[in-house]
């Protein structure tokens, strides 16, 4: 398996956060692969045979070969049929929003496919374009090219959104909304409704998946051999607390995941 991330031009390093690749050959005993949510909205071009996700446990899709898949608040199952070759874009939390009119909230734990949000030629053409190219540089080049054009002409992240995010990411999750706010419960709402349409899930919601990714980081670059000590360190209110979260996102209890077969894919990806 060959995992490799690179950054993006300058001028789009505040809404895009990398670009990575995975390769892996095809196995004849293949798993299942879990995905845990990370708080970004990712484009994701498949390049290698299809990709299975479960939608229950024996029923899945074929997910689209250029997709855009949105935030997600629970864990997924997917699988490869084959050799996996992909090169994606993944976005910062609020970053998404300024290349789309759709309320994000709209592509919110499921994968869309890219026609439905910029039209049917100018995605094909995109992807007809990222299929050959010879390498990631290239495809990089190429779908810069494409996010510029699609790029609004005044990046229209509300102040409150981004410096909400910001709150969040600086403090792994745990500012208080209303700490946040300086106390004005008249902004809550107002800042729901534009957290659910800019990053597509809620205030809370994203505070929690960035608490949760703050202990898999610890847990998988082994920062602590102990859980009480992640959860504390994580902020959690005590060990039950930590473990509840954990299973809610992941499916699995904290000390399932290291090692776990069905987490190797969501270990390489969040170890970072």
């Amino acid at each position: 398996m060959t995992y490799d991330t690179f950054q993006p031009h300058p001028d789009l390093a505040s809404l895009v956060k990398c670009y990575w690749t995975l390769e892996v050959p095809p196995a004849a005993d293949s798993q299942r692969q879990r995905i845990v949510p990370d708080g970004c909205i990712e484009m994701i071009f498949t390049l290698g045979d299809d990709i299975k996700r479960y939608t229950s446990a024996d029923e899945f899709i074929i997910q689209p070969r250029a997709m855009i898949l949105g935030q997600t608040i629970e864990p997924f199952f997917i699988e490869p049929t084959g050799y996996v070759n992909a090169f994606a874009v993944r976005f910062y939390p609020y970053g998404f929003t300024s290349f789309v009119t759709a309320s994000l909230h709209s592509l919110a734990n499921k994968e869309t496919p890219l026609e439905l949000l910029f039209g049917d030629t100018p995605a094909a053409e995109l992807e007809q374009k990222i299929i050959p190219a010879t390498d990631a540089k290239e495809r990089i080049q190429i779908v810069e090219e494409f996010l510029f054009t699609k790029l609004k002409s005044e990046i229209t992240i509300d102040n409150i959104v981004k410096s909400t995010v910001g709150a969040l990411l600086e403090t792994n999750g745990v500012a208080p909304i209303k700490s946040i706010l300086k106390d004005d419960p008249s902004k809550r709402r107002q800042l729901e409704r534009k957290f659910l349409n800019q990053v597509g899930i809620s205030p809370k919601q994203m505070g929690r998946v960035i608490r949760l990714q703050t202990a898999l980081k610890m847990l998988l670059n082994r920062q602590s051999d102990s859980l009480t000590s992640i959860a504390y360190e994580s902020e959690y209110y005590d060990q039950a607390h930590f473990n509840k979260d954990f299973r809610e996102f992941t499916g699995i209890n904290p000390k399932e995941f290291l090692g776990h077969e069905n987490m190797e894919l969501s270990s390489i990806f969040y170890a970072d």
